[in-house]
Parts: C-alpha cells; structure tokens; sequence
C-alpha cells in the first residue's frame, strides 16, 4: 500500500498514474510516426544500458500545445509550473457511451453532474470517463473506424465546453479516448476552443475509474519540447 503523503496539509491515500505506458504497438491515428526504440549502450559491451526513443508529439498519453490548432500562441515549454498542478473533476459518461459510442458530453450532463456534486469550481480541469481506457490494447476497438475511415468515439460537445469555459472558467478537459473531440468531428471544435484560452488538453488517459468525482489534484509533467505542439506527458492523480 502506497505511504500517505503530505502537501500543504492534504493527506494524499492514494497516487494514481494517469498515463499509460508508452509501448510500439499503442493506437495512433494514421499517419502519425511510429513509436521507436533503439537500444545504444549494453550493459556487457558499455558499462551501461541506454536507449533512444522516438515518437509522435500527440502520442500516448498526451498533452495538446496552443501553437497545435492556433500558430500564433504558444508551445509546450511555455506552460508555467503553477499550471500544470489543478484540481479536478471526473464527470462519467459510460452508461450513455456503452449506447452510443458517438456520443457527446452535454451541458444537461454538466448541469446533472452539478445537481449531485456542487458546481465545478473555477480553475478545475474537467475530466471524462468514457470507459474508452478498457479497448486501449485493441487498436481497432479503440479508434473504431468504420468502413470510410471515419473514428468513432466518444468526446466534448463544443455547446457543452463553452459552458464549462464560460461560465465555469475551467482549466482545461481531459479524456480516455485518443481525442477530447468525438471521433467524427474533424473540425477539432473542443481544442480549439480550449487552446485559444490556452488552457488543458489531455487526451489517452487512463485509470480514470480510480478517481472520486471531484476532490483529485493532477500533478501534469509534459517534456517541455522548444516549440512544441504537444508532448507525451506524465499524469498522477493526488487523491485524499
């Protein structure tokens, strides 16, 4: 059992990886660069073990950079520190997905969710549980193309994430699925909403039916690559 820890007098009983683990064979969208590794240094022949790696920047769990969606603002190594530790809250869809595996959150779900466990608070980063976390080792599940080629999954609707940065003034969204926007909609309406802030995206996350509704802190840890659009990223949940 993990220790409790302690910060600024919150009792943290259980750490929770967010990310998953980075492998050669994970769902990407087409097109994107494979996930390499290339062992360099062996033990018996260098003294040392060590490997190069290379993937895409919007691979495995990942964080979406402003300058992806809008060339003017900024890439990943600008996010300040303060920002990247938010609280947040996990709002569940899976009922509705398990129907519909289209389906886009709604702002009656928000309200709903609200009616249950307070109005989301300024500052949180709104996350959705979709179960999509359970296909990630079946890639065709995961992506679920139909015969055109068309992804179909589960995300924000873009009514619904205007109301959460307008009237909630969240810190940003993440998800289970490869995108925060339904699989269908190619338009990317939810990040480039939310970038234009720029604010949080968050996309493959996994674990997510570990965390309570509200009450978790993200600890987020992107590599801060100059001139970024994104970057495969670090998550733990801190959860009293």
């Amino acid at each position: 059992m993990i220790q409790p820890q302690s910060q600024n007098s919150i009792t943290y009983r259980n750490i929770i990886h967010l990310s998953h683990v980075i492998d050669i064979d994970i769902p990407q969208w087409s097109g994107d660069p494979t996930v390499e590794f290339e062992t360099v240094a062996e033990l018996n022949n260098d003294g040392y073990y060590l490997r190069r790696f290379s993937l895409g920047e919007h691979s495995a769990t990942h964080i979406n950079a402003p300058n992806s969606f809008h060339s003017y603002s900024m890439g990943i190594d600008e996010y300040p520190a303060q920002s990247l530790i938010v609280p947040a809250v996990v709002i569940d869809i899976r009922q509705a997905t398990a129907l519909n595996s289209d389906y886009a959150l709604t702002i009656a779900d928000v309200v709903a969710w609200e009616e249950q466990y307070g109005e989301i608070l300024p500052g949180c980063v709104v996350i959705l549980n979709t179960g999509w976390q359970k296909k990630w080792f079946d890639k065709s599940a995961f992506l679920n193309h139909d015969a055109q080629g068309i992804a179909h999954f589960p995300g924000f609707g873009s009514d619904a994430t205007q109301f959460l940065l307008n009237e909630r003034q969240i810190a940003g969204v993440g998800i289970d699925t490869h995108g925060v926007d339904p699989g269908q909609d190619n338009s990317f309406a939810t990040n480039r909403l939310v970038l234009e802030k720029p604010r949080i995206v968050l996309e493959n996350l996994t674990n997510l039916d570990q965390l309570p509704p509200k009450g978790t802190t993200l600890a987020i840890a992107p590599l801060r690559l100059r001139g970024g659009s994104g970057s495969p990223v670090g998550v733990l949940a801190l959860v009293p």
